[in-house]
């Protein structure tokens, strides 16, 4: 979240507005709004603030910046009353900070929406208990209140970067799971692969089967192992490299991993299925776009992480156009 140090908002004729800047280094910055009509405080927000949207102002009341005569409120639906004061304090968040390692893009009393980085696991694992994506998040969302929690959702690989989510009870997650193909709306990938592709788009179809060693890898036999889909498009490619737009059908174990050697072309760093070259020393997969319909709202959610810059620096000499 950016740092906001003035705010004008379109000033409307239902609405006395004020804004106050403390002059104290420290304090948060403030925009006061007096109603003189009645109505609910998210579509108030709203109408006073479009160019936000909707999922800002939802963080902004999950993460108790917005007041009421001096209370602060997370209900979206409050109802307001004729002279109530609505203060919004554009700073708090930033003075909780981020969790480290992680980038907190959404949060309601539902879910978190994350941004993890390369080489975090999303969840512990024999070697490795405390830092994880789950540990790292669980025990800052706890700061606020140590009865806070977050459940697993789905996950992505240690060497994976991007955007994914968690539930923050253990009815949401099971709402999503079991409704996966219906909640989730696009899982997009940013994947940089070795050599040129012949195929600027194409689907690979196969059975994914995990062996003794842990290692997944591809049968052409029906029902031979769990159904995986992978679709791509090739978004720019030089010599050495194709950057691909890689979107899911299912979500199996390293599917695109093991798609992309199926392919002909791994994953740049990626020693386990075949890579042989790693010019930017990490995997080159990273998780771009997730949409969902939210499972208590039936709101459309779409958040981004952008491509890492790691990933362009590749393409100084580009043949195909970009991402769009």
């Amino acid at each position: 979240m950016k740092k906001i140090t003035r705010t004008k908002p379109d000033i409307k004729s239902n609405v006395k507005l004020n804004t106050k800047f403390n002059a104290k280094p420290g304090l948060e910055k403030q925009t006061c709004l007096i109603l003189v009509e009645r109505n609910e405080l998210l579509k108030f927000l709203l109408a006073q603030m479009p160019h936000k949207g909707r999922n800002y102002m939802k963080s902004l009341l999950a993460h108790g910046q917005i007041s009421v005569d001096g209370e602060v409120t997370t209900q979206f639906n409050y109802s307001l009353e004729i002279g109530q004061k609505v203060i919004i304090n554009w700073t708090k968040v930033l003075q909780e900070g981020q969790p480290p390692g992680l980038k907190i893009l959404f949060e309601d009393e539902h879910l978190i929406v994350i941004e993890k980085a390369a080489g975090i696991l999303s969840i512990a694992t024999d070697q490795e208990k405390k830092q994880t994506a789950y540990s790292i998040l669980s025990e800052h969302i706890k700061k606020r209140d140590p009865k806070n929690r977050i459940f697993v959702v789905h996950r992505l690989d240690r060497d994976t970067s991007g955007v994914m989510m968690f539930a923050k009870s253990e009815d949401v997650k099971k709402k999503i799971q079991n409704a996966w193909k219906e909640v989730v709306l696009e899982r997009s990938y940013a994947v940089v692969i070795e050599g040129q592709v012949t195929n600027t788009q194409g689907t690979i179809t196969s059975w994914l089967t995990e062996n003794k060693a842990l290692r997944m890898y591809s049968s052409s036999t029906p029902n031979e192992g769990q159904k995986a889909v992978t679709h791509y498009r090739v978004s720019e490619m030089n010599k050495n490299y194709s950057l691909l737009e890689v979107k899911l059908e299912t979500g199996r174990k390293n599917q695109i991993r093991v798609h992309m050697q199926d392919l002909g072309h791994s994953i740049i760093g990626d020693i386990k299925y075949g890579g042989t070259k790693s010019p930017i020393k990490r995997l080159g997969l990273h998780a771009h776009i997730l949409a969902f319909k939210h499972p208590i709202t039936n709101e459309n959610m779409h958040f981004e992480s952008p491509i890492p810059k790691q990933f362009l620096s590749l393409f100084n000499n580009v043949i195909l156009g970009g991402l769009s």
